[in-house]
Formats: structure tokens, sequence, C-alpha cells
């Protein structure tokens, strides 16, 4: 078999979308020029941003950090990242190690924040109590909470995710099963919030399949942490996950077409699904936040914290 491209014996996949077969340069070509096709398509970066990657340490966002880092070797944007040490023994700290290490090797300031030094409590702790409400939930609370706060701290003008096309697909479908229409009209390339103090949110790699991102890091030869959270697979998210990916073995641009129509109808329903949140601080913390308690302070109250 040979690279529908150049021609290279050495192939290493067959893309699922276009049929291509590609060699590692190809690929590696074929990854990142999807990702700046998607930057300028939904018009994620301005030149002079200052852009905070959410950097593990994991593939996704490793690979972010390595594609945005071309814009800044352009001069179009700056770089920073933040990590968030959830607290995950024997899990969580080799990514953090690894997080550290590419922030050194590109130069760029980089902060870590614990859970535990926020807010006095490590995920494992919160998963040990009895009265919780499943790993997923405080942990995209909290991180949400503390890469919004990093943002403004760092004097950054967007945050830059790691989320690819599965994670996409995955959150599309799981707020259409429980019914949120609310957080369904909030997903897309790129978010933000009437409020100044939420820094706008961008995915380059929304259309990049999770196996691909996967497979460019081994190309690029990439440090990256592996291992995924001991976590995931107790979470709605895994169930979703699990259904999608045994749909894709038989429909394999399944995953291509749930993404291609939920733009459609985000499209065509603008925003007439949103509602409009009166817009006051967490009394607690100061955060903004709709009630009484930001999110990230209702949870720490019921855990008694």
């Amino acid at each position: 078999m040979q690279c529908s491209k150049c021609g290279n014996s050495q192939v290493i996949i067959k893309k699922q979308q276009s049929g291509q077969y590609l060699c590692k340069d190809c690929f590696i070509e074929s990854i990142e020029k999807k990702v700046i096709k998607t930057v300028k398509k939904e018009k994620l970066l301005d030149k002079g941003d200052k852009v905070l990657v959410a950097l593990s340490g994991g593939k996704d966002s490793v690979t972010t950090l390595e594609i945005l880092n071309s814009f800044r070797k352009m001069n179009i944007i700056d770089i920073c990242a933040v990590t968030v040490d959830e607290g995950i023994d024997n899990y969580r700290q080799e990514g953090v190690d690894i997080a550290i290490r590419h922030a050194k090797r590109l130069g760029i300031e980089h902060k870590v924040v614990s859970l535990k030094e926020e807010y006095g409590i490590t995920l494992d702790e919160i998963m040990q109590k009895d009265n919780h409400i499943g790993s997923c939930s405080y942990c995209g609370v909290f991180r949400r909470t503390i890469i919004n706060k990093a943002a403004r701290e760092m004097g950054a003008t967007k945050i830059a995710t790691g989320h690819n096309l599965d994670d996409e697909v995955q959150a599309i479908m799981m707020n259409y099963l429980e019914g949120n229409t609310d957080n369904l009209t909030k997903l897309g390339a790129k978010s933000s919030s009437k409020a100044k103090e939420f820094t706008v949110k961008i995915k380059p790699l929304r259309e990049i399949p999770e196996r691909e991102i996967g497979l460019y890091v081994v190309a690029k030869e990439l440090e990256v942490h592996f291992d995924s959270c001991p976590y995931a697979q107790q979470s709605f998210r895994g169930e979703v996950s699990d259904l999608i990916n045994k749909l894709s073995e038989k429909h394999p641009t399944i995953k291509y077409s749930a993404l291609r129509g939920y733009d459609k109808i985000k499209e065509a329903i603008g925003d007439g699904f949103k509602k409009t949140y009166p817009q006051s601080r967490c009394e607690r913390c100061g955060e903004p936040s709709a009630n009484r308690l930001c999110k990230a302070c209702t949870f720490l109250e019921e855990l008694g914290k």
C-alpha cells in the first residue's frame, strides 16, 4: 500500500473520512493543516491574543500546545499554560510532570494549581464520600473555575482546550439524552459569555478524531501521559463513549455526521434556546454566578468544605 499523497510505501494510517492512506510525514501534515483550517474557519485566534492552554500532559492538550505554538513562532499569538492537579493517586503526577517539561521546552509561562490547594480537597477524597454525584461533575466544575481564574490572572484573552471530535460528539449526545438544551447550545468551536470575567474558550482539535491525535503524538515523538483517568469508565460520558464507538465500527463516519448535524442545528436555532441569567457575584468566592453561590462553591458546601 502506498501513501495517497506522496507514494511513500511506509503507510501508517487509513483516514476514516477520506479513505486516504498516509505515510508518517503526510499524516502529520494533514493533522496540522486540518487544525489550522479549523482555526481560520471558526476565527478562533486574533493577532495579539494571549492564549492559555489547559495543559494536562495528555495527548490532546500536548497536541493543542504543539500546533498553537506554530502561531506563536510566527508572532501571531503568545501562549501560556495552566495544569490542574485533581489529586488522583498513582495517576495524575505523571501528567503534571510532563506538562511542566513541555512548558520548559517551549519557554512559556506555566502554573500548576491543585484542587487540594484551591479547595482543600482532592478528587480521590471526594470519591470516598458516600454523597458524591460522580467524578466528572465535580472535576469539570472545579477545573473550569480554576482555568478561568488562571486566565484572568495571567492576562489571557483566549483559553484553548484539547477537546477532540470524540469529546465533542459525546458532549452533544450526553446533553441531548439528558434534555439539557441550555448546555447543548453552548457547545461549539468557540464559546464566550457576556460576563467579562469569563474568557473566550476555543477548541482547535474539535474536528480531529481521538485515535488520530494518539497517532500524531507518537509520530511526532511527543512525550504524553497516555493513561486514562481511573474514574472515566464510571461516568455517564464513558457509557456514551462506548455506545458511539460501537456504532462507529459499522458506520465509520458517524462522528463527523453527528458533529456536522449539530452545527447545522445550532446555526438554525441561534440563541433561541439560551436563557439570560442575571449576572452577579458568588457570595463566597466572588466568581461570576447566576445564583447566591457559584457551582463550585455549591459543591464545596455540599461536601462540607
